[in-house]
């Protein structure tokens, strides 16, 4: 597996650099959030709030140190996302949240499994992320709320590939039955949950412009296209699979 993932460090390396480019965000513009939104914002900033030791752990026991590199620049992106939502809340006379209990489910189970399965409920999280911060950036009139919103999507795209690319190379010697299980029980935690996240933000959705209904519809037709880039049987194609992983989010983020 020594050097699979050298094209993605290479790519995480260079947001660093385009971002340090790009500069910040005005934070000293008034964000306007409504209060349904601040709240629902405060519940993601707590879950792009970790320090993702633990899965830095798991990529280093995998002993590929590419691949460990680019988790740690993976982290890093999303502490950021953390560090700019918290500076969206300031802006908006919003403080953060010490914890919410939807994340601290999330980190238990994630904690509790190897590298695969962690990177499985990850991937639950990464792309109920991308249909939330789409929601975010066009269903608001506040233009810092919406390039924050706008940023964050953008990483996520990124992401999604990412961990596609890897679960790609643990599936790829996984029996068919065994990978039939392990993506049964993977629908299951996803459809779970967006009904959760769509429940629990729902009054934020609906100032956005989404139904509960929409969300989840949306957020399992994303996972419905992503999921075969993941378990496919076969070789795995170092730029192929992550184009597709990118290009099929791309594309239902359209609709």
């Amino acid at each position: 597996m020594q050097g699979e993932f050298s094209r993605w460090a290479t790519e995480f390396e260079a947001k660093v650099v385009a971002r340090a480019a790009a500069g910040e965000p005005d934070w000293s513009r008034e964000a306007h959030l409504d209060p349904a939104v601040a709240r629902s914002v405060q519940r993601f900033q707590v879950g792009e709030s970790g320090d993702g030791a633990n899965l830095i752990a798991k990529a280093e026991a995998a002993g590929d140190p590419v691949y460990t590199a680019a988790v740690r620049l993976f982290v890093a992106e999303e502490r950021n996302h953390a560090r700019m939502l918290e500076l969206l809340l300031r802006a908006g006379g919003a403080q953060t949240i010490r914890g919410h209990w939807s994340d601290a489910v999330f980190v238990r189970l994630r904690r509790a499994l190897g590298l695969r399965l962690e990177l499985m409920v990850l991937m639950v999280a990464e792309v109920v992320a991308l249909r939330y911060y789409r929601a975010l950036r066009d269903g608001t009139d506040d233009a810092l709320t919406a390039q924050v919103a706008g940023l964050i999507l953008n990483d996520e795209l990124r992401h999604v590939p990412f961990h596609c690319h890897r679960l790609r190379l643990a599936f790829a010697t996984t029996s068919r039955p065994a990978r039939l299980i392990q993506v049964l029980l993977w629908w299951l935690v996803l459809i779970g949950a967006t009904v959760v996240v769509s429940a629990d933000h729902g009054p934020a959705l609906r100032r956005l412009g989404v139904t509960r209904t929409g969300f989840v519809l949306d957020v399992i037709g994303l996972f419905k296209g992503i999921v075969p880039t993941a378990v496919a049987a076969g070789p795995v194609a170092i730029t192929s699979s992550g184009a597709v992983a990118r290009r099929t989010a791309l594309n239902l983020l359209k609709h």
